[in-house]
């Protein structure tokens, strides 16, 4: 039994390719852990804030110094990171947008990238705190950048990738949706891709 958290970043509803796919990863999951429970994060109807000063000026002010200013500003960074905290398995659904994720993701991520809670500094470097998880990104692209002359564009992946371990999640499988809008490849596009999930061991 696993507690999985599905974290929905496109703003498409029933049309995304990237939630179709990460509703995909859930539902083996699902079967290969009976009894899972999931909580989806739909961080494009969560709307975190972009970084501003506050939430800086807060992440950066000892515990014992905040103020109730300074606790409003946190409020988004301490629930995100206490549910992120809370899962086993993190999905991460991912659409390319300009070859990067979309800013809904990237404010989440900012909130939840935090010195001191979800990984430290010292004279070694950094280290990730948030250990012992496993995390599936289910990419959408409507080219193809996983193999051939695409590859170098892709900054979705290789970002998620990046961050992730930062925080100290280090293991990661990655599931694609891609060519959704080159014709001859799109119409095949989403079953390809749900086919490599059924295929593939959890």
């Amino acid at each position: 039994m696993k507690k999985i958290l599905h974290v929905i970043s496109s703003p498409r509803g029933e049309a995304s390719f990237s939630i179709k796919l990460g509703n995909a990863i859930v539902e083996k999951l699902q079967q290969s852990y009976p009894g899972s429970t999931v909580k989806t994060y739909n961080v494009t109807e969560l709307k975190f804030p972009h970084l501003e000063q506050s939430h800086i000026t807060s992440f950066y002010t000892p515990a014992e110094l905040r103020t109730d200013e300074h606790h409003a500003a946190l409020q988004y960074s301490d629930e995100a990171i206490a549910t992120l905290m809370d899962a086993d398995i993190i999905v991460i659904g991912a659409p390319m947008y300009n070859y990067t994720i979309g800013s809904a993701l990237k404010a989440w991520l900012d909130q939840i990238v935090r010195a001191g809670v979800t990984f430290s500094i010292s004279a070694a470097g950094a280290e990730g705190m948030v250990k012992g998880k496993k995390a599936y990104i289910a990419q959408a692209a409507g080219g193809i950048y996983s193999e051939g002359p695409m590859v170098a564009m892709d900054f979705t992946v290789p970002y998620l990738r990046t961050i992730l371990n930062h925080i100290g999640i280090t293991d990661i499988a990655v599931f694609r949706v891609e060519g959704t809008a080159i014709p001859g490849i799109q119409d095949d596009a989403l079953a390809k891709g749900i086919d490599l999930v059924l295929s593939s061991e959890y």
